[in-house]
């Protein structure tokens, strides 16, 4: 077998229950639609705010967050490669709330004025936390039986006992 045909099949792998799809519903649209958003509201959202956050280059690191989301957030939402489209969303999720939260605890966050302490932080990084909790949830269970990736496990394990035979 091929490298590729060992590979993916362990990382769709997945006995997860169905009910799993609420979770990608939930991380898959807000990943889909703040990478949608980028691109329609780049002041507010993109390269704008990526500026305003002192993030460098932001007209390079906006765009390409906005794609990463959009694709990822889209691959989660179908259950498809959804353990391979978290990790990138586990990274992006960390570095939001490096970047742009955890300066509210001193209360040196150019994006949040008045925000400063304990309360503050938990209250601007709230969507942050969920959606690295989500994408960790489903790095580690994959995408359930009601996914992409749980249809192509089926068909590669039938496949796989029909040329064994």
């Amino acid at each position: 077998m091929t490298r590729l045909g060992t590979w993916w099949p362990r990382h769709i792998a997945t006995d997860a229950p169905a009910a799993v799809v609420l979770i990608r519903l939930y991380v898959g649209v807000v990943f889909l639609s703040e990478g949608i958003g980028k691109f329609l509201h780049p002041d507010r959202q993109g390269t704008g705010r990526f500026d305003q956050a002192g993030i460098p280059a932001p007209g390079f690191f906006a765009p390409l967050d906005g794609v990463f989301e959009i694709v990822c957030g889209a691959l989660i939402l179908a259950g498809l490669l959804t353990r391979p489209a978290t990790v990138p969303m586990i990274v992006d999720m960390l570095g939001a709330l490096l970047i742009t939260k955890l300066p509210v605890l001193w209360g040196d966050a150019p994006l949040f004025d008045d925000a400063s302490g304990w309360w503050d932080f938990l209250h601007e990084s709230r969507v942050d936390l969920a959606q690295l909790c989500g994408s960790l949830f489903l790095l580690l269970v994959g995408a359930g039986t009601c996914s992409l990736d749980a249809r192509l496990r089926r068909h590669h394990h039938r496949a796989t006992a029909t040329s064994a035979t």
